[in-house]
């Protein structure tokens, strides 16, 4: 099944949709959450591929320039860390922003950002 298409006026989803169909490029195995109240505090993407495994990927805008965490988020996402599963937040569709998820989890550069 296809995402829902992005919503009027939600820079991020516009975003979101553009790294799904990057990753998806490249062999990737791309999930979207929804981010309803049984989902709340979850990343938006839940990302597979056969070689690099699994990747859970928050997306934000650029600088987090209108972009802010959820206080769901700002509980759930540390634990995420704290217990094994990182995450990458990621700003476009580009191969600087693919390119990070080979590096550790940069969620703790963002999070610092908008505390």
């Amino acid at each position: 099944m296809d995402p829902l298409p992005p919503k009027k006026g939600n820079p991020e989803a516009v975003i979101q949709k553009a790294i799904i169909v990057y990753l998806e490029h490249r062999n990737w195995f791309v999930k979207p959450t929804h981010g309803n109240m049984y989902q709340s505090g979850l990343p938006d993407l839940f990302c597979c591929h056969n070689v690099y495994g699994q990747k859970w990927v928050e997306v934000k805008l650029p600088n987090m320039k209108g972009s802010k965490f959820t206080n769901a988020q700002q509980k759930e996402f540390p634990k995420f860390v704290t217990h094994g599963s990182p995450i990458w937040v990621l700003t476009g569709a580009t191969k600087a922003e693919y390119d990070k998820l080979f590096k550790p989890g940069n969620l703790w550069v963002y999070m610092a950002q908008k505390m």
